[in-house]
């Protein structure tokens, strides 16, 4: 939601607001909010502090005025800590002279801010691009959790020299970056319910309260609109609200889910009363990996952005030509009903066995792999995969001028999930069961097909990625140092035609492909 350049121990550290950003009288730091109207921003000071607030606005007030306003100490103590205590995204930056500057993100993150230094100065920005001078080498660490596709949410990226401000983490600059992580985050646990609970009314005014926080009832904004258990049921109540309002898009799967997928958002769409408009892409016509991609193109792209990169920048791109400006999405879903340990014992995120080494991953990422977990996040109000997934989105979305809504996302909703009994979790059955409330039929509550993107990926896989493949492995890669095994990669790679294609086996090879495209633009 920002991007600064912040020198510490200046002398003068007036800061004004020059109408595009915030900038330091001697010119040596500035502070660049993101254009949008979900977005507002505000500074104040006490003559010696200065406190510069960029924030996804609440509903019911009007825009922050950005001038820089002069407090008394006391004033600026309770304005500082009003600051932290947000319920929307925020990040919070304070500089003072001859002091380290503090940059301190909010809990319920939205964007993702990347930070970098020179020894001299603070850069961050929530373009991991922006940031590509900084990139040093790789992490193994990061790169090992990546290639075996066990993600961590915590300062490490891909990049030694960037790293990942984590939600109510702060970063402390001096000419040294030193990032401190917050208390652990208090969670619930099931409860029983008391008789004559009503589930699905306190759902649904949880799901209105988590919406109405921002001012997102707008004409536009736009749903993206899956047809799957998440998206339909925060898109419909939403259109059940306000009918006629909202139009729709989606990007159309392939294989045999995709059918089902198309009726099953034309049974949603005409169920409540959305706008006409509906925005439909075909990944097929757009496959990850198709020389278009901004990856294959050599784009400086984070690894950390969506893996279905193209298609969904094509459909990110498509809906804001349309003129909408805010887009709410059903992430998130999966994670607030997700069951407990104690509900499904499996194996924990850091138990890695022999038998779950890809062939094509090598000894030194093997060896990382002894220290995944070392220097993760401690647990978060929001679930730390949700902010991963938040992560991958935003960019693309921001870069067309579109802001994310996740409404599943909100710290309100994630308290009710972790209270709803075991019953009302299996298997998404609050969600099955709001949408059977609105006289959904067995296709849209209980589909046979499986509705999942595998299709996309594995064509691609089979048609674009060899020729992709061969490139690197004549051509060198970042990651052959070690973190991939040129030999195992290689044996990958001769099965990579439609008729020997194993999804299980063989589908993990996209990240091998992104991490290497990502790697090869941003160190190249």
């Amino acid at each position: 939601m920002l991007r600064l350049q912040l020198t510490p121990y200046s002398e003068n550290l007036t800061w004004s607001w020059s109408g595009a950003c915030y900038i330091s009288q001697d010119t040596r730091s500035r502070i660049e909010p993101f254009t949008h109207s979900m977005v507002e921003h505000l500074a104040a000071t006490d003559e010696r502090r200065t406190l510069i607030v960029v924030r996804e606005r609440v509903a019911n007030r009007p825009a922050c005025d950005p001038e820089v306003r002069t407090l008394t100490s006391a004033e600026y103590d309770q304005a500082r800590e009003a600051a932290t205590h947000w319920p929307t995204d925020f990040v919070l930056v304070e500089a003072e002279p001859a002091r380290p500057v503090r940059v301190t993100a909010g809990s319920a993150r939205t964007t993702p801010l990347y930070l970098a230094n020179d020894g001299r100065t603070l850069f961050g920005s929530w373009d991991m691009a922006d940031l590509r001078a900084h990139a040093t080498g790789i992490n193994p660490k990061e790169a090992a959790r990546l290639l075996i596709y066990r993600p961590r949410y915590s300062t490490d990226t891909l990049f030694r020299g960037v790293q990942r401000l984590t939600e109510r983490a702060t970063a402390h600059y001096g000419g040294h970056l030193w990032i401190s992580y917050p208390a652990p985050a208090l969670h619930r646990t099931p409860r029983e319910l008391a008789p004559g609970a009503d589930v699905l009314g306190a759902f649904v005014a949880t799901m209105d309260t988590a919406m109405d926080r921002r001012p997102w009832a707008r004409g536009s904004t736009l749903f993206h609109l899956t047809g799957g258990f998440d998206s339909g049921t925060v898109a419909t109540r939403a259109a059940e609200r306000h009918p006629g309002l909202f139009p729709t898009a989606t990007l159309v799967i392939g294989g045999p889910g995709r059918e089902q997928q198309i009726r099953r958002r034309a049974e949603l769409r005409d169920r409540v009363r959305f706008a006409d408009l509906d925005i439909v892409i075909d990944a097929m016509k757009y496959p990850p990996l198709a020389p278009e991609c901004r990856w294959v193109r050599g784009g400086v792209t984070a690894p950390t952005e969506e893996p279905l990169h193209y298609p969904f920048t094509q459909m990110a791109r498509a809906v804001a030509e349309a003129g909408a400006r805010t887009v709410v999405t059903g992430l998130g879903g999966d994670e607030m009903v997700a069951l407990t340990q104690a509900e499904e014992p499996h194996k924990g995120l850091g138990e890695i066995t022999d038998a779950q080494i890809l062939p094509w991953v090598g000894p030194r990422a093997q060896s990382a792999l002894e220290f995944s977990d070392d220097g993760i996040a401690p647990p978060a109000l929001v679930n730390s995969m949700t902010l991963l997934s938040l992560e991958t989105t935003a960019p693309p979305l921001l870069r067309e001028g579109l802001w994310p809504v996740h409404p599943f996302a909100d710290p309100a909703m994630v308290e009710l999930g972790e209270q709803l009994p075991f019953a009302w979790r299996e298997l998404k059955q609050v969600q099955r069961r709001r949408l059977g409330a609105l006289g959904m039929s067995e296709d849209v509550i209980h589909p046979v097909e499986r509705e999942s993107f595998a299709e996309v990926i594995g064509h691609s896989l089979t048609t674009h990625a060899p020729k992709l493949f061969a490139r690197m492995l004549a051509g060198g890669s970042p990651l052959f140092d070690g973190l991939v095994d040129p030999d195992g990669l290689r044996v990958a790679v001769e099965r990579l035609t439609a008729d020997s294609y194993v999804e299980e086996r063989d589908a993990k090879l996209l990240e091998v492909l992104s991490l290497h495209m990502s790697a090869s633009a941003f160190l190249g």
